[in-house]
């Protein structure tokens, strides 16, 4: 098998349900192929920190639907960038180095990297000083390049579609303007499939600037039309016209320190103010990352790990297992890092959403 005797596993960035039956699908036929298996702890922290124990069958046992991982995560270890508290302050230091000399301790012939579009630009960075990665692909965002899904993303819209399909009740009931915000950073996929999938009257994402007027009008058109509540879906990184977004706080200590948030609470107030409805706003918030994966991405997460596997039995190092038009194949890791997958503005499913209605808080 290319001369791999023992690998490592690591989960990076925000955690997602189906991290776990990843890390079974990668472990266990490696395991049966006689290999040694690794648990890397915290992502690339434990890499950092010198976290990392072998793993088991055990383990790797019954773990298929429960959400989360094993292995924990961290999103702010970057080892080319990463930040110590020193003196008051934070430091930033290139620990690749030493990240190099404990893989090398552990004799870890390859990394098996499960994450998101941060991780695959750590795992480049690594892959310049020699070490052998292979990458899965993770995140609620469904934002990385050149893979149409990723798994943790169904899970997260049926999450969000369920919160969405509640509100529906209590906004009928009241006559009000309902606004959920929700998470997806920079990209509009788990906002415009939830949003869609429950049938979101208004649906505002990055990809598609917002005009608050339009927003509000849009509101009292469908309330003097007989429509007496509003159902709006909001991803955390919408931008307004004039392209302003919405910064809940800054993080010194993370590689990706703007945290997105406050848009849902905006437009609560300003339709409220414009249109004289009684609005109220939510944040889903974390809540979208937690629980037992679906079916889907149950599936999608085993079959994900065991291609990944596969790749290495092939001596095919430095790949990212994707996913497009239903066929699972890969492409090198470095062809996806520092990019992000953003939503075409003429994607069916945006199409299909104006066919029926739905605002995406602009003037047609």
């Amino acid at each position: 098998m290319s001369g791999v005797k023992r690998v490592g596993i690591l989960t990076g960035g925000g955690d997602c349900p189906g991290l776990n039956a990843v890390i079974r699908a990668v472990a266990k036929p490696a395991m049966n192929a006689g290999l040694e298996v690794y648990g890397i702890e915290d992502g690339y922290l434990g890499l950092i920190e010198d976290r990392i124990r072998p793993l088991s069958y055990s383990d790797v046992s019954g773990i298929l639907t429960v959400g989360g991982t094993i292995l924990g995560s961290c999103n702010k270890a970057n080892p080319a960038d990463f930040s110590v508290w020193e003196d008051g302050k934070w430091v930033k230091y290139d620990v690749r180095d030493k990240v190099v000399e404990n893989i090398d301790r552990y004799g870890l012939d390859v990394i098996f990297v499960i994450g998101g579009d941060g991780t695959m630009s750590g795992a480049a960075d690594l892959i310049d000083r020699g070490v052998r990665m292979i990458g899965v692909p993770k995140t609620i965002d469904n934002d990385l390049c050149s893979t149409e899904i990723t798994f943790g993303h169904n899970t997260a819209v049926t999450t969000a579609s369920d919160a969405l399909d509640k509100v529906h009740t209590t906004a009928s009931s009241h006559h009000r303007v309902m606004i959920m915000e929700l998470m997806g950073r920079y990209a509009g996929w788990l906002t415009l499939n939830s949003g869609v999938a429950s049938g979101a009257d208004v649906i505002l994402i990055p990809e598609i600037p917002f005009d608050i007027n339009a927003v509000a009008e849009h509101c009292i058109t469908r309330s003097t039309h007989g429509k007496r509540f509003t159902i709006i879906a909001v991803g955390e990184g919408a931008t307004q016209a004039d392209g302003q977004k919405f910064i809940d706080h800054i993080v010194e200590n993370s590689p990706d320190p703007v945290r997105l948030g406050g848009v849902a609470k905006y437009i609560a107030d300003k339709v409220e103010e414009i249109a004289g409805l009684d609005t109220r706003s939510m944040v889903l918030g974390h809540v979208q990352r937690g629980g037992s994966p679906t079916p889907r991405d149950r599936i999608l997460a085993s079959c994900f790990g065991y291609h990944a596997f596969e790749l290495c039995k092939a001596g095919r190092f430095n790949e990212l297992v994707v996913m497009n038009r239903n066929e699972i194949s890969s492409v090198p890791i470095k062809s996806v890092a520092n990019k992000i997958r953003t939503v075409p503005l003429d994607h069916p499913i945006i199409q299909t959403a104006k066919a029926v209605g739905t605002s995406f808080g602009v003037f047609e």
